[in-house]
């Protein structure tokens, strides 16, 4: 059977960040030939209350044909954000009907929360001595309220393992696509999230820890951009690449190019660089029969012992153990 997702829907709800998990889970599809084609994940909208009408923070309402019981058949739960959480945004507490419906998610279902939807894992408990994030203009306010929660106010996305947290639109595309793209990959891997990322035309991979407020997410026509160099590199990955090769690519300085690339990507070339390598080792680990000698070239990374630094530091495991998992996942 589809992983089913359940996706809580509570009133003052944003429709954009409501839409996220079906369009991206909705359009997870199998790629391996035993099972071409078939629906990864069922999702279901549901309410804390009995099904009808959900106020939205837009001039309309939605109707949610689902009522709070359909958490109990949930392998993960999804909470996008809200505008009117009333005592869990303002006093850090759940309303009864609020914990009545929780009340029925079973012990390790996976909980997700998109944007301001962590106020409702924290008040719940879920994010008792976890690292979490949420909207970057909420952070200190959401960390006052929730002195127990460990709050990175700089990342997209944090994944700790069956509690995931969000931002929400931020750097210029909703960090809620992001992490549910990184669902799809730590689920069925690179080739199936690649595939949604394509079906739903956003970029196939951020990874979480890229900063959540972007200076210049959407490039100032007055200026010079660093398109050019980073898809040049993106061609060469397997050759050695340096940073003043990059900034000639744009006739800049490579002061003036370190610059302009955090304030368009957020994060420094070097680091973007190598976060681009590993994107390529794990597509490699997991579509090819490559020797691991081999990925590490390809990747750029030279030697298996570089490739295992850092795929250890990025994923905290081993290239070997990595595409055992991932081969295991797509025969079962």
């Amino acid at each position: 059977m589809p992983h089913r997702i359940a996706v809580l829907a509570l009133d003052g709800l944003l429709p954009f960040e409501l839409g996220i998990p079906q369009r991206i889970f909705g359009r997870a599809f199998g790629q391996e030939p035993h099972e071409k084609g078939r629906s990864l994940y069922e999702v279901v909208t549901c309410s804390v209350r009995a099904p009808g009408p959900v106020g939205t923070d837009a001039d309309f309402t939605i109707t949610v044909e689902h009522g709070p019981e359909t958490l109990a058949t949930a392998d993960t739960v999804v909470i996008p954000a809200s505008y009117e959480l009333g005592p869990v945004f303002d006093e850090g507490r759940l309303t009864d009907e609020l914990a009545a419906a929780l009340a029925h998610i079973r012990p390790g279902t996976r909980m997700v929360s998109i944007c301001t939807g962590s106020y409702v894992l924290a008040a719940a408990g879920y994010l008792d001595g976890r690292p979490a994030t949420t909207h970057w203009s909420h952070a200190d306010h959401f960390q006052r309220l929730f002195p127990e929660v460990r709050v990175d106010p700089d990342v997209l996305f944090i994944d700790d393992g069956e509690v995931l947290t969000s931002a929400g639109v931020a750097a210029g595309v909703a960090a809620g696509i992001d992490l549910c793209l990184h669902i799809v990959r730590r689920d069925h891997g690179t080739a199936v999230a690649n595939d949604v990322a394509r079906r739903t035309v956003v970029p196939p991979h951020r990874d979480g820890g890229q900063a959540q407020y972007i200076r210049r997410p959407v490039p100032d026509t007055q200026f010079a951009t660093t398109t050019t160099a980073r898809t040049w590199a993106l061609g060469r990955l397997e050759r050695p690449i340096l940073l003043r090769d990059m900034a000639q690519q744009e006739s800049m300085s490579v002061r003036t190019f370190t610059r302009r690339f955090r304030e368009e990507v957020g994060v420094s070339p070097v680091q973007w660089l190598t976060r681009q390598r590993v994107e390529r080792a794990r597509q490699l680990l997991e579509s090819t029969d490559l020797s691991i000698d081999q990925v590490a070239r390809d990747a750029g990374f030279g030697t298996p012992t570089s490739l295992r630094q850092h795929l250890q530091a990025a994923l905290g495991v081993s290239p070997t153990v990595y595409r055992r998992t991932f081969r295991a996942a797509g025969s079962g």
